[in-house]
């Protein structure tokens, strides 16, 4: 079966092939007439638009209720913190993701009315944020435990508060270690961003289900899609490794204790 990826250059309104349509993508001519190629890049652009705010919002959460998973017995309030946050941990790690796009699209919107404004991709993406902070929690929580308990009473012997030792002295070693797992959880998002076709958001998914329904040509279709999910992932591996590079405490040996792979 020969592949004909000149599909990518059809009129989406009339199947008609489009002159110049490759450089019309990059702004270097000028096309009035959509194609196929142009609508690939758009949704590309939606699932890293859900993905990265998706992953921003996942990443505030996951850091504060990985980090009151781990507050000291000091008190009601911390022990209530650290109810709370597991809680939050067990809830949202334990419905489906799917689900709970529908939730907050359809149930939530109805008991809290200013949503009913938010565009779908704002609601996909704190559920995706929402489902993902829940792994991500996890995965601080282990790297806090990693630590030597001497660093916690170091920082006490030093006269820091709590909230002190987390900022200086806890927090700044355990982000670091959990680079690897939190690589592993930004490619994840970046797959389950294909969730947001339920709910229509204009994404690769939707892409790929219209157009090949639209053109017949469902293997270049889909292998195009495929290509760009894995892109996309790969780049967010490289940054991240990147980062873990630049980051990395020299000389550090992560206890066996905890295991990050939660």
């Amino acid at each position: 079966m020969a592949l004909d990826f000149g599909v990518f250059c059809k009129n989406t309104l009339d199947g008609e092939v489009v002159d110049h349509c490759f450089s019309a993508v990059f702004g270097l001519a000028q096309n009035s007439d959509p194609s196929y190629l142009d609508w690939l890049m758009k949704a590309w652009g939606w699932t890293l638009a859900v993905a990265g705010l998706g992953l921003t919002i996942a990443l505030i959460l996951g850091a504060v209720m990985g980090t009151l998973r781990t507050l000291p017995d000091n008190g009601s309030l911390s022990r209530w913190l650290v109810r709370l946050s597991t809680v939050w941990v067990e809830l949202f790690r334990n419905i489906p993701i799917l689900v709970q796009v529908f939730i907050w699209y359809h149930v939530i919107p109805a008991f809290i009315l200013p949503l009913k404004s938010l565009p779908s991709y704002w609601l996909v993406s704190i559920a995706l944020g929402f489902f993902t902070s829940a792994r991500i929690a996890e995965q601080i929580r282990a790297g806090i435990q990693a630590l030597p308990s001497g660093q916690r009473a170091a920082a006490t012997a030093l006269g820091f508060t709590t909230a002190q030792s987390y900022r200086y002295v806890i927090l700044p070693m355990a982000l670091r270690i959990v680079i690897p797992p939190l690589t592993s959880e930004s490619m994840n998002l970046i797959k389950n961003s294909s969730v947001a076709f339920a709910v229509s958001v204009p994404e690769l998914t939707l892409f790929a289900m219209q157009a090949q329904e639209e053109t017949s040509h469902g293997v270049e279709i889909y292998l195009a899609v495929t290509l760009l999910y894995a892109l996309s992932a790969f780049a967010v591996n490289r940054v991240m490794a990147q980062i873990e590079k630049r980051t990395r405490i020299p000389g550090f040996i992560v206890s066996n204790d905890a295991s990050l792979a939660h």
